[in-house]
């Protein structure tokens, strides 16, 4: 029911999202709320037209003396309040027997109603009929505000874009720009698709995608993406991507097919209501008629009765629909923080996280280096040096590249390379000129037997050493900066009793000094990608469940060995919203132990109305079966406890993390 609801939710946005922007009849959050309160006011229509008329027979059988609402006339009166409010479900209940689904929710309240209508008790069965009609309006209000929120957050892209043909601007739909496409972008306007900024530079606010509300510029060259606004001047973007492919798209498809994986108390939920429906049905049965043969005075009705006040209490609505609705909440709440859940399951695993093992470079840094200094020998040529390390460097976009780049200048073309390949862990080989350059870590100058007359430990920064024609050369060293919010991202990890290691390719003594700055108290660097995989399989095996945070790229086996992989800057790359199961859009590593506090939150709602369902129901089963409950309290064991727990679900949308 619950996946019914969402798939008509979303086409139903999907249609209204488009038919406000093109008619720009929408407030500032995107929405036409009239049409919003008006398509509310018709999913209660039904309910408020049952409760009048089931208000007004109880008023005409209590406190109005008349001898007409009797006999036939009664019946029908009842019989029409309801249809209004019950026919639906009985519908349903005939298409879930017809897919083979013979005991479902449907099924339990329409045995229940018409048994009721059928020993006389015509108030009680339209009231649960009714109730039970406000409950499944409120869980679809309830769904419906969380795809909203979703959808306000990251479909951001205009329907329309404003396209250059042969130097005049035209109109077309976003979908229909192919690539290569020339977008004119005016000041205040979104970007509909991916594309290469074409003009020198322009600011652009990216809260739609990142939550980071601070101007992002870019220069000439730079990639921008669907949902940036352009701030300040007129750009123009040449379409690198289709609209189904761009990162926005990736992402919302991402976050709406979350639902899909799901969470082993979901899964299990599901899988107890099937055993447990038809259990109920039989044990309802059972109290109808085996009183017959120990009860001295039987009678069918009453016993009748106690049967279908059972089977109303025993409706597992609750559960069913509470349970989902708490995980999609908790994916929202995630989502409109920046940070995106591939499945309800990594809400679990994240709830149950006990170590973060991280990489250094780009997650607890900022990855971009700057060169420091450069020591070279005097009979080499330093300007002749660097500019072949410039030139092998060159073809690679580890940040380290970008730092001699940006050092050095622009490449020399001249420079003439029989071959240059990356050795893994270690650094770039090429043949120049017939002779061999080597630029990387001190393990590569190891590797190749290069030699070199100091201990390069004591260089605390990242250093590129470089030897040409097998000899030793000099080196470079560079220097990154941690991230702001770094600091703040250990000390929430430490008050979520977390233990925090950090493993990195990089150098031990870089390595220790940033750990030593931040207080995490596992560190180890020099590590080549098969070392990070022994380690977080030794924290495993030491002190339990492991989340990975890295690029999701590089880091690629480790993050298939951790129970949760989290990758940092997904915007940036289309294989790590591929491999990681968590991705954190705005690079801010404090999102690690948001993440975390969501899933524990999410997790700790989810099993408050497990316990809550399952003690009311428990109490009232027990009374209903032994005669002391009336269909009244049966009516609250299954909807008011169900709407308790929609609303308790949807606390985590408004919860502040």
């Amino acid at each position: 029911m619950i996946h019914k609801i969402i798939n008509m939710e979303h086409k139903h946005n999907h249609d209204e999202h488009n038919h406000n922007h093109n008619h720009n009849h929408h407030d500032h959050d995107g929405h036409d709320h009239s049409n919003v309160d008006g398509s509310r006011l018709k999913m209660f229509l039904p309910s408020i037209l049952a409760l009048i008329l089931l208000l007004g027979a109880i008023i005409l059988d209590n406190w109005v003396e008349q001898i007409w609402f009797i006999g036939t006339c009664r019946f029908i009166w009842y019989f029409v309040a309801y249809l209004i409010v019950g026919l639906e479900v009985i519908k349903d209940a005939v298409n879930s027997i017809i897919r083979g689904d013979v005991f479902s929710e449907f099924l339990l309240m329409g045995i229940a109603t018409i048994g009721a209508f059928a020993i006389g008790e015509y108030p009680e069965a339209v009231a649960v009929m009714l109730f039970y009609a406000v409950g499944e309006v409120f869980q679809t209000l309830a769904v419906s505000r969380a795809q909203r929120n979703i959808k306000s957050l990251l479909d951001q892209r205009p329907d329309e874009v404003t396209i250059l043909v042969d130097g005049k601007t035209k109109i077309i739909k976003a979908e229909d720009a192919e690539i290569g496409t020339i977008i004119q972008l005016k000041p205040g306007e979104k970007l509909g698709l991916d594309g290469e900024l074409l003009t020198d530079g322009a600011s652009f606010n990216t809260a739609a995608l990142t939550g980071e509300s601070k101007p992002d510029t870019k220069g000439k060259g730079e990639t921008v993406l669907a949902g940036m606004i352009n701030l300040n001047s007129a750009a123009q973007v040449k379409v690198t991507a289709a609209y189904a492919d761009s990162k926005l798209s990736r992402i919302l498809e991402l976050v709406q097919n979350a639902t899909a994986q799901k969470a082993p108390t979901e899964l299990f939920i599901r899988k107890f209501a099937k055993i447990y429906t038809p259990i109920v049905v039989f044990l309802a049965i059972a109290i109808c008629f085996i009183p017959f043969l120990i009860v001295e005075n039987y009678d069918f009705n009453d016993w009748l009765y106690r049967a279908l006040v059972f089977l109303v209490i025993s409706c597992p609505c609750a559960l069913v629909i509470s349970i989902p609705l708490g995980y999609f909440g908790g994916i929202g709440a995630a989502s409109r923080n920046g940070i995106l859940f591939k499945g309800s399951n990594f809400l679990d695993v994240m709830a149950s996280i006990q170590n973060v093992v991280m990489d250094k470079t780009g997650t607890m840094t900022e990855g971009v280096f700057k060169v420091k200094e450069t020591v070279f020998k005097h009979e080499f040529d330093k300007a002749e040096i660097l500019r072949m390390v410039n030139a092998i460097e060159n073809l690679s976009s580890h940040p380290v590249a970008t730092a001699i780049r940006e050092y050095v200048g622009k490449v020399d073309s001249t420079v003439i390379m029989d071959t240059n390949q990356e050795i893994a862990g270690h650094g770039l080989k090429a043949i120049i000129n017939g002779k061999e350059l080597l630029a990387g870590n001190f393990k590569l100058m190891d590797k190749f037997g290069i030699t070199y007359d100091f201990n390069p430990s004591a260089i605390i920064y990242t250093t590129i050493a470089i030897s040409y024609d097998k000899k030793y050369v000099g080196y470079i060293t560079i220097a990154d900066q941690i991230k702001e919010d770094a600091q703040q991202t250990i000390n929430l990890l430490h008050k979520l009793n977390i233990k925090v290691t950090m493993l990195s390719g990089d150098k031990s003594s870089v390595v220790k000094f940033v750990a030593d700055q931040l207080g995490i108290e596992n560190a180890f660097g020099d590590l080549l990608p098969e070392d990070k995989v022994n380690k977080v399989k030794e924290i495993k095996a030491q002190r339990g469940t492991v989340a990975f945070v890295g690029d999701g790229v590089n880091d690629a086996p480790v993050v298939a060995l951790s129970d949760v992989g989290i990758a940092m800057g997904g915007l940036g790359s289309d294989v790590t919203i591929e491999t990681a199961d968590v991705v954190i859009q705005d690079d801010k590593p404090s999102k690690i132990p948001m993440a975390i506090a969501i899933g524990r939150q999410t997790k700790k709602i989810v099993w408050q109305n497990i316990t809550f369902a399952f003690i009311v129901k428990a109490v009232v089963l027990i009374l209903g079966a032994g005669g002391l409950a009336i269909m009244w309290e049966a009516v609250f064991a299954d909807v008011g406890v169900a709407l308790i727990a929609i609303l308790n679900a949807v606390r985590i949308q408004r919860m502040k993390f």
